[in-house]
């Protein structure tokens, strides 16, 4: 909290240090510009001003008054009461980077779990800790595949499964540089095996998604195979909830592992703060951005102690010669995930996925039973999956939300695929939600 200083002590500041008055610390700054008039409304006091903020905020619908069943990246799960508990305590609540390994143990230990949790959960034999969310992970991923073959391939393969989002800041990320990047245009036609044609001797990376942004699974190990017959590294971008039941992208032979962490503990919010996971393999961790901490035993004391093993320096003082020049972590969240998954344990993450999954098939049964509507994707697919509807999904999703529901993501503006909605069903959407759910889609369509 912040408490203003007295008249005594801003008396006793000032003559500490030699002057009488508040404004003869500006002396020098020209006097037309000291104190210009500005057009601002009047002071509030604390109270004023949150009532203020408060009415701003109760414009919006929060997903925690709805029956949601929007995903497309971001998902409401349920975070047990225990995760913020724990994240709020004093000793673990910062972001701060431990570069002062001797009076940061406890921060290092947290992110040395956070890392091999990380680890177990992708298949993979190195984690960093952290990137600021998935989008610029999967960004770092092209930067590290370019910079470990010292820019000789200059192309990436986008599979048209990606999240539209990563695509975009990775071609943000890549502008003004050799990087090419090439995207298939038929997103709900494309397979694994339409990459493989794409892929050459230039090739430095490819990447895909899992599930893909449509929800549909895909076993990518043929894919990986033929990226490694080229040379290239394969990278995957994951949903962490569904490796709780499917197969890790380590045992397919992927290279590099991203995720969007959000699933993981942390709330829903209007544009985060998130969380970017990055695993790698060893041979490859010297590319890798981002932190490393490691475990190892103090020569003094005999104790078990962790330090920060990897951070490149070229990051901070010789940016000309980085992989990256991404100098922040998100450390906080990524201990609020490293709760997250130490609660669940690998039997209730995998219960967690499992109802995430089961809801969801339930869900597009019946949806695809109603007249109008049908299931586009034949592929398995995790909690995410696309309908076509009778009318503009702009128009259902308002009469949806008429009646409490947040509907899906629009498909239209991001692929041109008029009609089309992508709807996510995660363990928060009850039975009853789901047949509500139904049953409004279906007055949508007579309406």
């Amino acid at each position: 909290m912040y408490i203003s200083h007295t008249d005594s002590e801003r008396e006793a500041m000032l003559r500490a240090i030699g002057v009488d008055s508040l404004e003869a610390l500006f002396h020098d700054v020209p006097a037309q510009h000291r104190f210009p008039k500005l057009d601002l409304p009047p002071a509030l006091t604390e109270m004023e001003a949150r009532a203020e903020l408060q009415a701003v905020s109760d414009a919006n619908e929060p997903a925690s008054n709805l029956a949601c069943f929007l995903g497309a990246g971001a998902y409401k799960h349920y975070t047990p009461a225990a995760v913020d508990a724990i994240l709020r305590r004093g000793e673990v609540y910062t972001a701060y980077t431990p570069y002062q390994p001797e009076v940061s143990q406890g921060t290092l230990q947290a992110i040395f779990e956070y890392q091999s949790l990380v680890a177990a959960l992708t298949g993979m034999d190195v984690s960093n800790a952290s990137h600021y969310d998935g989008a610029t992970a999967v960004a770092e991923a092209v930067n590290m595949a370019y910079a470990n073959f010292r820019g000789k391939r200059s192309k990436v393969i986008l599979s048209a499964g990606l999240h539209p989002q990563y695509c975009q800041v990775v071609n943000t990320y890549v502008a003004g540089t050799p990087i090419q990047v090439s995207c298939a245009s038929d997103p709900l036609a494309s397979k694994p095996d339409s990459l493989i044609p794409q892929i050459d001797s230039n090739t430095a990376l490819v990447i895909v998604q899992y599930p893909d942004f449509f929800g549909r699974i895909f076993d990518y190990t043929a894919l990986a195979k033929a990226v490694h017959a080229q040379g290239a590294l394969l990278a995957i971008a994951v949903n962490p909830i569904a490796l709780g039941l499917l197969k890790t992208p380590g045992e397919m032979g992927a290279d590099i592992v991203t995720a969007e962490g959000q699933a993981l503990g942390i709330p829903l919010s209007y544009g985060g703060p998130y969380l970017g996971i990055f695993a790698t393999r060893q041979e490859y961790v010297r590319k890798m951005a981002g932190r490393l901490v490691g475990e190892t035993v103090d020569t003094r004391s005999g104790q078990r102690a962790y330090v920060l093993t990897l951070t490149a320096r070229e990051q901070h003082i010789r940016r000309e010669k980085a992989t990256s020049n991404i100098c922040t972590n998100q450390g906080l969240i990524a201990l609020a995930s490293a709760i997250y998954m130490s609660l669940l344990g690998k039997h209730g993450l995998r219960q967690v996925a499992e109802l995430c999954y089961h809801k969801a098939h339930y869900a597009a049964d019946q949806i695809s039973r109603i007249k109008g509507y049908k299931l586009v994707c034949p592929e398995p697919f995790f909690n995410e999956f696309v309908i076509k509807c009778p009318k503009p999904v702009a128009e259902i999703n308002e009469h949806l939300l008429e009646h409490g529901i947040l509907g899906g993501y629009d498909l239209e503006p991001d692929y041109g695929l008029k009609k089309h909605a992508l709807l996510a069903v995660t363990e928060m959407n009850t039975r009853d939600e789901i047949d509500a759910l139904v049953e409004t889609l279906s007055e949508a369509s007579h309406g």
